[in-house]
């Protein structure tokens, strides 16, 4: 990463001086496969040839265009040759002189890439075919062909590309094969990190779009969709196309602005990095969203919200593309309330408020209690720190900050405030005043002190209710109770709903009275509730409308832990599951007591995305948050409660494949790994569940954590499913395994080497880390703060992210660990702040799971 990083002032002061009016974008591909008609046959690298025209504001003065690139062939400036050793330092091609209009051409040689970043290049080892895509946000377009690498210099791009023959190629614009070159349509004006270039021999599958405005007009929209072609079998592209085809709709429903980038295709590819990304014209997706196996309704909803988040983004980031990261927001935020809006609005999966309250926003809530945590807006220094931002308070919090205003404002001001904002910046770059300029003009309210309160600040609120009774047993006075935490002081302003529930004769948790106020300050009392009969329940945010940790009074709490199964509103349930969740996390409830509320009422969850929420919530409660001397008991009974929802769910269903899934990962006694082994060989039978391929490698890696499962038997697996994702299955299940010698391989093969490709080393670090190894990984805590600088020194800054999150020591969850992190943090100050960031994070993480432990181990 040395060299590599762009400061925001740096590009500050590049945008004032340059303007960009159009690259030429010449890549030759045929190396990725050798191909003899490559220029020297080397599959590492490919040939770039880009021409940048663009103006300077100040005639002769000095600049840089951005390469990250083995070696530069040629490079001239307005027809003069420059030497490449002297203006090419590996990162930056340095540009003196300018004038008033310039044209530069860069030849390079560009490197493939099997991080994700950049062009990536895969070779599937069920057929040795080559599949190669582009990936780069926030700035790797420069390891692909030289720009100016920030999102305010936007320009049209043509692209063309040779390709190895009988592959296709795609790319934001629409392309033609002419004499052996792949030619693509100008874009329309847009930022260098939403380029795509995606080639292979893609399986692909077409489809159109029409709509008809009311002005007469009609647009038509291609629609393509592409995957491996080892996973076309699997691909339900008519789901995808459907999906696709409901969010245009909606989107221009309600955006008054079509749909501006010509086609749509969206292309599933291997070892990608991210859920999507955003490319107009060309979007791509993990191809994990192309379910091999059997998968709930909730996967299917999943894979809806991110095509319409993607979407959404064509308008919010495409369109209208925030100046610098600091107002990432701009983009994130809004997709990522945008792709519920629309999955509830257009789609099948009406209930994606309930996953977004149970799932999205508890990704929020960690990330806004960390130390890293920061506002909405967020100061971004350099584009090490853009990339760490990609996090919980961008994407969720920021999207629940605009649910709240949605509520605050209305959703018809919200709406009309959005085409404006479409109209009045198509094609430019925006801040945050121009957002909430338009706000405040269709809304009439104070859009600047909303913004002080939701997006300048930090930190998440507790609401609690206060419930006086009259000795007549009715609501004397209700009152909700704001706090926050020390560090992060500030009270916002939240338009909350408050609920009142009781049980019926017939034993249901129904909601009886419902008030929305404006909760203002440490204490706001709802007027409009005085008098109501007793209640048994006070949800203070009933409906989600805000952003908030609940909290409960005792009487509440008490019927929860006793009457949790009989509330009925599955969105209530979900967020009272998610306010006795934060309870846990705050180690204010011990964690065994959130395990027996799941023993006792998953059961009877009917949301199936809200139960695997659950149960992911457990697994955390049991191997971090649990008192270790309870650890043993309480894998026993979660085993045990799980087996028994197994044996009891409907055959066949989602809930019965869910709580299979989830034996798996709590199985740990001999009867347990037995009755797995049996499932695999088919001596062992749970009517109605077919264990499919995915279902074996799921039950396959606690064999393999527990010794009974040894190399011979993954290789036989392998055997039987020879395809990519079976051998990053096999690769998790191989580092699962419980021996010195397999530990300190998995090591060796993700630090002390750059062999393995991204998708391996995610699997690999996977499996080393298994919570019932904790005496075997314990030497490995202090090899962790030795090697941790290199690795970030030395790899790309995704691959350091994911050693420096997935092998910090969490299951050496002692005292010990954290004087060690602190000791690494006290001696290495000056390290680079995002290395800090993810140590700190991590340390905070272990200091939760302590103070929780020590709340559990009191309850025992």
């Amino acid at each position: 990463m040395p060299g590599e990083n762009l400061s925001r002032d740096e590009a500050r002061e590049r945008a004032a001086l340059l303007s960009v009016d159009g690259y030429e974008v010449s890549l030759d591909l045929r190396s990725a496969i050798g191909e003899p008609a490559a220029p020297d046959g080397d599959a590492r690298t490919f040939r770039s040839v880009t021409t940048i025209r663009f103006r300077c504001a100040e005639p002769g003065a000095a600049s840089f265009a951005d390469l990250v690139a083995p070696s530069v062939t040629a490079v001239s400036l307005n027809g003069t040759d420059l030497d490449p050793g002297e203006v090419f330092d590996g990162a930056r091609i340095r540009l003196d002189d300018l004038a008033a209009e310039n044209e530069l051409v860069v030849d390079a040689r560009c490197a493939y890439s099997r991080t994700g970043e950049g062009m990536h290049r895969f070779v599937d080892p069920e057929d040795g075919e080559v599949y190669l895509y582009t990936q780069y946000e926030p700035a790797d377009a420069r390891r692909v062909f030289a720009n100016f690498e920030q999102p305010d210099l936007k320009a049209p791009y043509r692209f063309e590309v040779c390709a190895p023959e009988g592959w296709t190629v795609w790319s934001n614009g629409t392309g033609e094969l002419t004499d052996g070159v792949w030619r693509f349509a100008e874009t329309k004006p847009i930022s260098t990190y939403i380029t795509a270039v995606v080639a292979g021999p893609y399986h692909h599958v077409t489809d159109s779009y029409t709509r008809a405005f009311d002005d007469g007009t009609t647009l038509e929209i291609p629609l393509g969709a592409m995957c491996r072609k080892g996973l076309a079998p699997y691909f339900d592209a008519d789901d995808v196309f459907l999906v696709t085809k409901q969010g245009l709709d909606f989107f221009h429903d309600h955006f008054d602005y079509p749909y501006p980038f010509g086609k749509y295709d969206q292309a599933f590819v291997p070892e990608y990095n991210l859920g999507a990304m955003e490319n107009p014209g060309m979007v791509t997706f993990r191809e994990e969203y192309i379910f091999r196996g059997k998968v709930t309704r909730a996967s299917y909803e999943g894979r809806a919200n991110t095509i319409l988040h993607e979407m959404a983004h064509m308008w919010f980031g495409d369109l209208v593309t925030m100046e610098w990261w600091d107002d990432l927001w701009l983009k994130e935020s809004f997709a990522d309330f945008m792709g519920s809006f629309a999955n509830v609005g257009a789609t099948r999966f009406k209930d994606a408020w309930i996953t977004f309250a149970n799932r999205r926003k508890a990704w929020a809530y960690r990330a806004d209690q960390l130390p890293s945590t920061h506002p909405i807006t967020a100061d971004i220094r350099d584009l090490e720190d853009a990339k760490l931002n990609f996090d919980g308070i961008t994407y969720a919090k920021g999207a629940s900050a605009l649910k709240q205003l949605v509520a605050y404002v209305g959703q018809d001001a919200f709406l009309e405030g959005a085409r404006r904002y479409f109209k009045r910046h198509a094609y430019g770059n925006t801040r945050l005043g121009d957002l909430l300029s338009v706000l405040e003009e269709t809304s009439g309210r104070d859009m600047a002190a909303w913004s002080r309160s939701w997006l300048q600040t930090a930190g998440v609120n507790s609401l609690t209710p206060q419930v006086l009774l009259t000795q007549e047993g009715t609501v004397d006075e209700l009152a909700v109770v704001q706090e926050a935490a020390e560090s992060h002081p500030e009270l916002r302003p939240h338009r909350v709903a408050v609920g009142l529930y009781r049980r019926t004769a017939e034993g249901a948790l129904e909601r009886y009275a419902r008030a929305e106020v404006d909760v203002e300050g440490p204490r706001t009392v709802v007027a409009e509730l005085a008098g109501a009969e007793a209640p048994e329940l006070v949800l203070v945010n009933d409906d989600d409308l805000t952003y908030c940790k609940t909290r409960f009074d005792e009487t509440s709490l008490a019927t929860l832990r006793e009457h949790l199964g009989a509330l009925t509103d599955p969105l209530a349930r979900a967020l009272c599951w998610s306010a006795l969740w934060n309870l846990t996390r705050d180690a204010l409830m011990p964690a065994r007591d959130f395990a027996d509320l799941v023993l006792r009422f998953a059961g009877r969850e009917s949301d199936i995305g809200v139960l695997q929420m659950l149960h992911a919530w457990t697994d955390t409660a049991l191997l971090r948050y649990a008192a270790p001397a309870w650890r043993e008991e309480g894998g026993r009974l979660l085993a045990e409660g799980a087996l028994k929802e197994l044996r009891l769910a409907e055959p066949g269903s989602q809930h019965q494949l869910t709580w299979a899934r989830f034996f798996a990962r709590v199985a740990s006694g001999a009867a347990d790994l037995q009755l797995l082994q049996g499932l695999l060989e088919g001596t062992e039978k749970i009517d109605g569940l077919d264990v499919d391929q995915e279902l074996r490698w799921a039950f396959l890696e606690p064999l393999a954590a527990h010794g009974a499962a040894d190399e011979r038997v993954l290789a036989a697996e392998l055997a039987r499913d020879d395809t990519a994702s079976g051998k990053r299955h096999q690769v998790r299940c191989l580092a699962a395994r419980p021996s010195a010698s397999v530990k300190a391989e998995a090591w060796a093969s993700v630090v002390g080497s750059d062999a393995l490709s991204n998708a391996l080393v995610e699997a690999t670090i996977a499996g080393f880390d298994q919570p019932s190894q904790r005496e075997l990984t314990a030497p490995y805590a202090a090899r962790y703060f030795d090697a941790i600088e290199r690795v970030w020194a030395e790899r790309s800054i995704q691959i350091g992210m994911d050693v420096v999150r997935g092998l910090f020591p969490s299951f050496q969850d002692s005292p010990a660990t954290l004087e060690a992190t602190d000791a690494w943090l006290d001696a290495h100050r000056d390290a680079p702040p995002a290395l800090r960031r993810l140590v700190l994070e991590a340390r905070d993480d272990l200091a939760r799971a302590l103070r929780a432990q020590a709340c559990d181990t009191a309850a025992g």
